[in-house]
């Protein structure tokens, strides 16, 4: 018998996980002569032993597709009764030689966990934040980029038609490099990220100078996870969609484009409307750098299922892929410098 190797994606989906599947299937099958499970919704999958076999058929004319075709979950087996015990008996009824975990920081949070218990465990990064430490991109943040980019760009137009302030909310719990990226590159005239609390009278301030010098119309970006200076009413707070957590213990953000825009046409007295992209950044078809990056992640981690360099995960370096420790992987956030914020900042106003 072949010996058997699991993947399962967790967390929230995003473009490039079909190809990451793709590629450890492909290279499992035709380098190694591996069986591959795919365990069915994350962690989910795992405890209660729902999976497929995953074959060339199966992983076929995926590459473009957005998703993953072995669902997702925010399913936190430290957080089910006897999860690590069980994820232990999956393991042995199925005889698995190794599992890849492609997730972001609670996934990979998991895994690590898993390897220092002696589970042979790898990892993939995939954040569409991009804030995973230890690595320069995780794929889904460029499709994410340019899926903001075009937004902003379309809504230029109707800005300057009807002399407008534009507020576009994107994506960034904790950090703003989607925000960033896209606000740069959709030539916004402000951009607000949860690594530079803002003075709402400042931003006002740029709009007003702006448009008095005969540019009558404004766009803001702004991440989800941005917040107001001391001095605002609830400063250095999150913006809550709504008050429950997950199984993380992560908060559900939502809003701060709304509450944005209400300030700076109260105190500007300049029309306002809100874009709030929230989902369609994690839909479609990867971006061909994302292809790229997921699928040379996938065919590192089977290779480090191989070799038996667990606890370890897929990281970009330069143009490098390289393994890292997991530990490394986890410790904390990677934010937006303050010099690349300084570039955005030329361009405000």
């Amino acid at each position: 018998m072949s010996e058997r190797v699991g993947i399962l994606t967790g967390g929230g989906d995003c473009p490039g996980l079909n190809a990451v599947i793709r590629a450890v299937v492909r290279k499992a099958i035709d380098s190694y002569d591996y069986e591959v499970i795919g365990f069915i919704g994350g962690w989910r999958g795992i405890l209660d032993m729902d999976y497929d076999v995953l074959d060339r058929n199966k992983t076929s004319g995926i590459l473009h597709r957005g998703g993953t075709i072995i669902k997702t979950s925010r399913t936190n087996p430290l957080k089910e009764q006897d999860g690590i015990k069980k994820i232990r008996e999956s393991f042995k009824k199925l005889e698995l030689s190794g599992l890849i975990a492609v997730g972001g920081e609670d996934t990979l949070g998991v895994a690590l966990i898993l390897h220092e218990g002696g589970l042979p465990v790898v990892g993939v990064p995939k954040t569409i934040d991009n804030d995973l430490s230890g690595t320069d991109y995780t794929f889904g943040y460029d499709t994410a980029v340019n899926t903001a980019m075009e937004a902003i760009d379309r809504v230029h137009t109707t800005a300057e038609a009807h002399n407008r302030v534009m507020v576009v909310e994107v994506m960034g719990r904790h950090t703003g490099w989607i925000a960033l990226a896209a606000g740069l590159a959709g030539g916004a005239d402000v951009i607000l990220i949860p690594e530079k609390p803002f003075d709402i009278d400042n931003i006002c301030q740029i709009i007003k100078k702006r448009h008095g010098s005969g540019r009558d119309f404004s766009i803001v970006v702004v991440a989800e996870g941005a917040k107001f200076k001391p001095g605002h009413e609830g400063e250095g707070q999150m913006i809550l969609r709504k008050r429950e957590i997950d199984a993380f213990g992560h908060v559900y953000l939502g809003g701060i484009g709304n509450v944005v825009a209400d300030e700076i046409e109260k105190r500007t007295g300049y029309e306002s409307r809100v874009v709030i992209l929230g989902h369609i950044q994690r839909g479609g078809s990867p971006t061909a750098f994302d292809r790229v990056l997921a699928t040379r992640y996938g065919i590192a981690a089977i290779d480090m299922v191989h070799n038996k360099d667990f606890g370890k995960m897929a990281a970009l370096r330069g143009n490098n892929i390289v393994p890292i420790p997991l530990s490394e992987a986890v410790k904390g956030l990677k934010f937006v410098s303050e010099d690349l914020y300084q570039v955005a900042e030329i361009f405000f106003g």
